[in-house]
Protein backbone atom coordinates (compact mmCIF):
# COMPACT_ATOMS: atom_id res chain seq x y z
CA UNK A 1 0.00 0.00 0.00
CA UNK A 2 1.34 3.45 -0.93
CA UNK A 3 2.45 5.70 1.89
CA UNK A 4 0.35 8.87 2.06
CA UNK A 5 2.42 12.07 2.12
CA UNK A 6 1.51 15.52 3.40
CA UNK A 7 3.72 17.82 1.33
CA UNK A 8 4.86 21.26 2.52
CA UNK A 9 6.38 23.55 -0.12
CA UNK A 10 8.24 26.58 1.16
CA UNK A 11 8.86 30.05 -0.26
CA UNK A 12 12.08 31.14 -1.95
CA UNK A 13 11.43 32.98 -5.20
CA UNK A 14 12.83 31.32 -8.32
CA UNK A 15 14.17 28.42 -6.25
CA UNK A 16 10.54 27.33 -6.05
CA UNK A 17 11.03 25.57 -9.39
CA UNK A 18 12.97 22.95 -7.40
CA UNK A 19 9.61 21.88 -5.92
CA UNK A 20 8.74 20.36 -9.29
CA UNK A 21 11.80 18.10 -9.20
CA UNK A 22 10.97 17.11 -5.62
CA UNK A 23 7.42 16.14 -6.61
CA UNK A 24 8.76 14.11 -9.53
CA UNK A 25 11.05 12.14 -7.23
CA UNK A 26 8.36 11.57 -4.59
CA UNK A 27 5.99 10.18 -7.21
CA UNK A 28 8.74 8.11 -8.83
CA UNK A 29 9.20 6.28 -5.53
CA UNK A 30 5.52 5.40 -5.34
CA UNK A 31 4.45 7.74 -2.55
CA UNK A 32 0.92 9.16 -2.69
CA UNK A 33 0.77 12.95 -2.20
CA UNK A 34 -2.48 13.27 -0.25
CA UNK A 35 -2.44 16.97 0.68
CA UNK A 36 -0.34 20.08 0.08
CA UNK A 37 0.38 23.32 1.93
CA UNK A 38 2.46 25.96 0.21
CA UNK A 39 3.75 29.48 0.50
CA UNK A 40 4.70 31.85 -2.33
CA UNK A 41 6.23 29.79 -5.17
CA UNK A 42 5.40 26.73 -3.08
CA UNK A 43 1.75 27.73 -3.20
CA UNK A 44 1.95 28.23 -6.97
CA UNK A 45 3.60 24.87 -7.71
CA UNK A 46 1.44 23.09 -5.14
CA UNK A 47 -1.78 24.60 -6.48
CA UNK A 48 -0.92 23.70 -10.06
CA UNK A 49 -0.07 20.15 -8.98
CA UNK A 50 -3.32 19.82 -7.04
CA UNK A 51 -5.19 20.96 -10.16
CA UNK A 52 -3.48 18.21 -12.17
CA UNK A 53 -1.66 20.61 -14.50
CA UNK A 54 1.95 20.36 -13.35
CA UNK A 55 3.20 18.73 -16.56
CA UNK A 56 1.77 21.55 -18.67
CA UNK A 57 3.27 24.16 -16.36
CA UNK A 58 6.68 22.46 -16.41
CA UNK A 59 6.67 22.30 -20.21
CA UNK A 60 5.91 26.03 -20.36
CA UNK A 61 8.57 27.24 -17.91
CA UNK A 62 11.25 24.96 -19.35
CA UNK A 63 10.59 26.42 -22.80
CA UNK A 64 11.27 30.00 -21.68
CA UNK A 65 14.52 31.66 -22.68
CA UNK A 66 15.74 35.03 -21.45
CA UNK A 67 13.75 36.97 -24.00
CA UNK A 68 10.56 35.07 -23.17
CA UNK A 69 11.01 35.85 -19.48
CA UNK A 70 11.63 39.49 -20.31
CA UNK A 71 8.36 39.69 -22.23
CA UNK A 72 6.56 38.55 -19.05
CA UNK A 73 7.91 41.51 -17.08
CA UNK A 74 5.05 44.02 -16.96
CA UNK A 75 6.80 46.86 -15.16
CA UNK A 76 5.01 48.72 -12.37
CA UNK A 77 6.24 51.51 -10.11
CA UNK A 78 3.41 51.55 -7.60
CA UNK A 79 3.87 48.93 -4.84
CA UNK A 80 6.01 46.42 -6.72
CA UNK A 81 8.39 46.24 -9.66
CA UNK A 82 6.13 43.85 -11.61
CA UNK A 83 2.34 43.75 -11.90
CA UNK A 84 2.40 40.02 -12.53
CA UNK A 85 -0.61 40.06 -14.85
CA UNK A 86 1.27 38.39 -17.73
CA UNK A 87 2.81 35.65 -15.59
CA UNK A 88 -0.33 34.80 -13.66
CA UNK A 89 -2.45 35.24 -16.78
CA UNK A 90 -0.50 32.38 -18.35
CA UNK A 91 -0.89 30.31 -15.18
CA UNK A 92 -4.64 30.97 -15.30
CA UNK A 93 -4.71 29.67 -18.88
CA UNK A 94 -2.94 26.48 -17.82
CA UNK A 95 -4.98 25.80 -14.68
CA UNK A 96 -8.34 27.23 -15.73
CA UNK A 97 -11.01 28.58 -13.41
CA UNK A 98 -11.22 26.27 -10.40
CA UNK A 99 -11.95 26.61 -6.70
CA UNK A 100 -9.73 25.12 -4.02
CA UNK A 101 -12.55 22.94 -2.66
CA UNK A 102 -12.85 21.31 -6.10
CA UNK A 103 -9.19 20.21 -6.28
CA UNK A 104 -8.39 16.51 -6.20
CA UNK A 105 -6.50 16.80 -2.87
CA UNK A 106 -6.74 19.20 0.12
CA UNK A 107 -4.69 22.35 -0.47
CA UNK A 108 -3.66 25.36 1.62
CA UNK A 109 -2.00 28.54 0.35
CA UNK A 110 -0.52 30.87 2.97
CA UNK A 111 -0.47 34.65 2.50
CA UNK A 112 0.14 37.64 4.77
CA UNK A 113 -2.52 40.26 5.50
CA UNK A 114 -0.60 43.52 5.94
CA UNK A 115 -3.70 45.46 6.95
CA UNK A 116 -4.44 43.27 9.96
CA UNK A 117 -0.88 41.98 10.37
CA UNK A 118 -1.80 38.31 10.35
CA UNK A 119 -1.30 35.05 8.49
CA UNK A 120 -4.07 34.03 6.07
CA UNK A 121 -4.84 30.46 5.00
CA UNK A 122 -6.65 29.94 1.70
CA UNK A 123 -8.45 26.58 1.89
CA UNK A 124 -11.47 27.44 -0.24
CA UNK A 125 -12.40 29.92 -2.94
CA UNK A 126 -10.61 30.86 -6.16
CA UNK A 127 -7.34 28.94 -6.59
CA UNK A 128 -5.85 31.58 -8.88
CA UNK A 129 -6.42 34.39 -6.38
CA UNK A 130 -4.95 32.29 -3.56
CA UNK A 131 -1.78 31.56 -5.53
CA UNK A 132 -1.42 35.17 -6.65
CA UNK A 133 -1.80 36.51 -3.10
CA UNK A 134 0.59 33.98 -1.58
CA UNK A 135 3.25 34.78 -4.20
CA UNK A 136 3.06 38.59 -4.03
CA UNK A 137 6.75 38.92 -3.14
CA UNK A 138 7.34 42.37 -1.58
CA UNK A 139 9.19 44.74 -3.94
CA UNK A 140 8.87 42.28 -6.85
CA UNK A 141 5.13 41.66 -7.39
CA UNK A 142 2.36 44.10 -6.56
CA UNK A 143 0.10 43.16 -3.61
CA UNK A 144 -3.39 41.71 -3.97
CA UNK A 145 -6.28 43.77 -2.62
CA UNK A 146 -9.15 41.73 -1.16
CA UNK A 147 -11.79 44.02 0.29
CA UNK A 148 -9.95 46.19 2.81
CA UNK A 149 -7.08 43.73 3.11
CA UNK A 150 -3.71 44.06 1.40
CA UNK A 151 -2.29 40.56 0.82
CA UNK A 152 1.37 39.79 0.14
CA UNK A 153 3.78 36.86 0.24
CA UNK A 154 3.10 34.43 3.08
CA UNK A 155 6.84 34.09 3.61
CA UNK A 156 6.78 37.27 5.68
CA UNK A 157 5.22 35.29 8.54
CA UNK A 158 5.41 31.63 7.57
CA UNK A 159 7.88 30.61 4.82
CA UNK A 160 7.42 26.88 5.56
CA UNK A 161 3.73 26.23 6.47
CA UNK A 162 3.86 22.87 8.25
CA UNK A 163 0.97 23.50 10.66
CA UNK A 164 -1.83 23.30 8.02
CA UNK A 165 -0.97 19.63 7.27
CA UNK A 166 -0.39 18.39 10.83
CA UNK A 167 -4.04 17.30 11.19
CA UNK A 168 -4.08 15.46 7.84
CA UNK A 169 -3.18 12.11 9.47
CA UNK A 170 -0.91 11.15 6.58
CA UNK A 171 1.82 8.55 7.01
CA UNK A 172 4.56 11.16 6.83
CA UNK A 173 5.12 14.89 6.39
CA UNK A 174 7.70 15.93 3.81
CA UNK A 175 8.75 19.59 3.93
CA UNK A 176 10.84 21.38 1.29
CA UNK A 177 12.88 24.27 2.68
CA UNK A 178 14.23 26.60 -0.03
CA UNK A 179 16.28 28.70 2.38
CA UNK A 180 18.87 26.23 3.61
CA UNK A 181 22.35 27.50 4.42
CA UNK A 182 24.14 24.19 5.07
CA UNK A 183 23.88 22.19 1.81
CA UNK A 184 27.10 23.46 0.26
CA UNK A 185 28.01 20.31 -1.70
CA UNK A 186 25.11 20.82 -4.13
CA UNK A 187 25.71 22.83 -7.30
CA UNK A 188 23.32 23.85 -10.05
CA UNK A 189 23.64 21.63 -13.12
CA UNK A 190 25.06 23.53 -16.10
CA UNK A 191 22.69 24.01 -19.03
CA UNK A 192 24.12 26.06 -21.89
CA UNK A 193 22.45 29.39 -22.57
CA UNK A 194 22.88 32.05 -25.29
CA UNK A 195 25.48 34.35 -23.72
CA UNK A 196 24.27 37.54 -25.41
CA UNK A 197 20.75 37.15 -24.05
CA UNK A 198 21.93 36.37 -20.54
CA UNK A 199 24.16 39.41 -20.20
CA UNK A 200 21.42 41.77 -21.38
CA UNK A 201 18.78 40.16 -19.15
CA UNK A 202 21.01 40.49 -16.07
CA UNK A 203 21.62 44.11 -17.03
CA UNK A 204 17.88 44.77 -17.18
CA UNK A 205 17.21 43.18 -13.79
CA UNK A 206 19.94 45.31 -12.19
CA UNK A 207 18.57 48.36 -13.95
CA UNK A 208 15.06 47.58 -12.73
CA UNK A 209 16.17 47.54 -9.12
CA UNK A 210 18.45 50.56 -9.27
CA UNK A 211 15.90 52.80 -11.00
CA UNK A 212 13.04 52.15 -8.54
CA UNK A 213 13.52 55.44 -6.62
CA UNK A 214 13.32 57.52 -9.82
CA UNK A 215 10.23 59.21 -11.16
CA UNK A 216 7.88 56.77 -12.92
CA UNK A 217 8.19 58.28 -16.42
CA UNK A 218 11.97 58.36 -16.31
CA UNK A 219 12.26 54.77 -15.06
CA UNK A 220 9.72 53.45 -17.56
CA UNK A 221 11.64 55.10 -20.39
CA UNK A 222 14.89 53.46 -19.30
CA UNK A 223 13.28 50.02 -19.05
CA UNK A 224 11.55 50.45 -22.42
CA UNK A 225 14.86 51.32 -24.08
CA UNK A 226 16.45 48.20 -22.56
CA UNK A 227 13.60 46.02 -23.83
CA UNK A 228 13.72 47.55 -27.32
CA UNK A 229 17.48 46.95 -27.53
CA UNK A 230 17.06 43.34 -26.51
CA UNK A 231 14.25 42.76 -29.00
CA UNK A 232 16.43 44.21 -31.79
CA UNK A 233 19.28 41.97 -30.75
CA UNK A 234 17.00 38.92 -30.81
CA UNK A 235 16.19 39.55 -34.47
CA UNK A 236 19.88 39.29 -35.37
CA UNK A 237 21.10 36.44 -33.19
CA UNK A 238 20.10 32.81 -33.42
CA UNK A 239 20.01 31.83 -29.72
CA UNK A 240 20.70 28.18 -30.49
CA UNK A 241 23.92 28.78 -32.44
CA UNK A 242 26.07 30.63 -29.95
CA UNK A 243 26.61 28.52 -26.84
CA UNK A 244 26.64 30.18 -23.47
CA UNK A 245 29.45 29.90 -21.02
CA UNK A 246 28.46 28.13 -17.79
CA UNK A 247 26.70 30.44 -15.38
CA UNK A 248 28.97 31.82 -12.74
CA UNK A 249 28.15 30.18 -9.43
CA UNK A 250 28.72 31.66 -6.03
CA UNK A 251 31.52 29.89 -4.18
CA UNK A 252 30.43 26.62 -2.60
CA UNK A 253 32.20 27.60 0.58
CA UNK A 254 34.38 30.42 1.78
CA UNK A 255 38.09 29.61 1.99
CA UNK A 256 39.12 28.61 5.48
CA UNK A 257 41.99 31.02 5.89
CA UNK A 258 43.41 32.62 8.98
CA UNK A 259 41.65 35.81 9.89
CA UNK A 260 38.62 35.22 7.62
CA UNK A 261 35.48 36.80 9.09
CA UNK A 262 32.96 34.45 10.64
CA UNK A 263 29.24 34.73 11.35
CA UNK A 264 27.68 34.25 14.78
CA UNK A 265 27.27 30.54 13.98
CA UNK A 266 30.97 30.16 13.17
CA UNK A 267 30.66 29.72 9.41
CA UNK A 268 33.02 31.70 7.16
CA UNK A 269 31.49 34.71 5.45
CA UNK A 270 31.75 34.77 1.65
CA UNK A 271 33.31 37.90 0.19
CA UNK A 272 31.79 40.07 -2.57
CA UNK A 273 28.19 38.83 -2.44
CA UNK A 274 26.53 42.11 -1.50
CA UNK A 275 23.38 43.37 -3.24
CA UNK A 276 23.87 44.87 -6.70
CA UNK A 277 20.72 47.03 -6.67
CA UNK A 278 17.87 48.27 -4.50
CA UNK A 279 15.73 45.35 -5.62
CA UNK A 280 18.51 42.93 -4.73
CA UNK A 281 18.99 44.61 -1.34
CA UNK A 282 15.30 44.24 -0.46
CA UNK A 283 15.18 40.62 -1.60
CA UNK A 284 18.36 39.66 0.26
CA UNK A 285 16.92 41.22 3.42
CA UNK A 286 13.67 39.30 2.84
CA UNK A 287 15.58 36.06 2.43
CA UNK A 288 17.51 36.54 5.67
CA UNK A 289 14.20 36.94 7.49
CA UNK A 290 12.71 33.86 5.79
CA UNK A 291 15.73 31.72 6.67
CA UNK A 292 15.37 32.55 10.36
CA UNK A 293 11.59 32.03 10.38
CA UNK A 294 11.87 28.68 8.59
CA UNK A 295 14.24 27.41 11.28
CA UNK A 296 11.67 28.27 13.96
CA UNK A 297 8.88 26.50 12.04
CA UNK A 298 11.01 23.37 11.61
CA UNK A 299 11.93 23.36 15.31
CA UNK A 300 8.30 23.80 16.37
CA UNK A 301 6.84 21.11 14.06
CA UNK A 302 9.65 18.85 12.83
CA UNK A 303 8.62 17.09 9.60
CA UNK A 304 9.37 13.40 9.07
CA UNK A 305 11.51 14.29 6.04
CA UNK A 306 13.14 17.68 5.49
CA UNK A 307 14.45 18.40 1.99
CA UNK A 308 16.86 21.33 2.11
CA UNK A 309 17.53 23.33 -1.07
CA UNK A 310 20.49 25.73 -0.62
CA UNK A 311 19.53 29.35 -1.12
CA UNK A 312 22.97 30.20 -2.58
CA UNK A 313 22.30 28.29 -5.86
CA UNK A 314 20.54 31.23 -7.50
CA UNK A 315 19.26 34.70 -6.85
CA UNK A 316 15.71 35.21 -5.68
CA UNK A 317 14.43 36.52 -9.03
CA UNK A 318 16.31 34.30 -11.53
CA UNK A 319 13.12 32.81 -12.95
CA UNK A 320 14.82 31.82 -16.21
CA UNK A 321 16.64 28.89 -14.58
CA UNK A 322 13.71 26.44 -14.44
CA UNK A 323 15.45 23.42 -16.08
CA UNK A 324 18.46 23.65 -13.77
CA UNK A 325 16.38 24.13 -10.62
CA UNK A 326 13.99 21.28 -11.44
CA UNK A 327 16.97 18.96 -11.95
CA UNK A 328 18.55 20.15 -8.70
CA UNK A 329 15.33 19.59 -6.76
CA UNK A 330 15.10 16.06 -8.11
CA UNK A 331 18.73 15.35 -7.12
CA UNK A 332 18.38 16.66 -3.56
CA UNK A 333 15.07 14.85 -3.05
CA UNK A 334 16.62 11.60 -4.26
CA UNK A 335 19.54 11.86 -1.83
CA UNK A 336 17.32 12.88 1.10
CA UNK A 337 14.74 10.13 0.54
CA UNK A 338 17.52 7.56 0.10
CA UNK A 339 18.82 8.47 3.56
CA UNK A 340 15.34 8.41 5.08
CA UNK A 341 14.47 5.01 3.63
CA UNK A 342 17.84 3.49 4.57
CA UNK A 343 17.46 4.68 8.18
CA UNK A 344 13.85 3.48 8.30
CA UNK A 345 14.74 0.02 7.04
CA UNK A 346 17.87 -0.34 9.18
Amino acid sequence: MKKRVALVLGSGGARGYAHIGVIQEIERRGYDIACIAGCSMGAVVGGIYAAGKLDEYRDWIESLDYLDVLRLVDVSFRLGAIRGEKVFGQIRKIVGEINIEDLRIPYTAVATDLTNQQEIWFQEGCLHQAMRASAAIPSLFTPVMQGNRMLVDGGILNPLPIVPVVSSHCDLIIAVNLNSTNQRHYQMPVIERPAAFKSRFDSLISSLGSKMPFRRTQAEKLIRLEKEALLAEAAEINPWVESAKPDAQQPAAAPERDGAPKSATGSFIIDNVGPASLLDLINQSFEVMQTSLAQYKIAGYPPDVLINVPKRVCRFFEFYKAPELIALGREIARDTLDRYENERDA
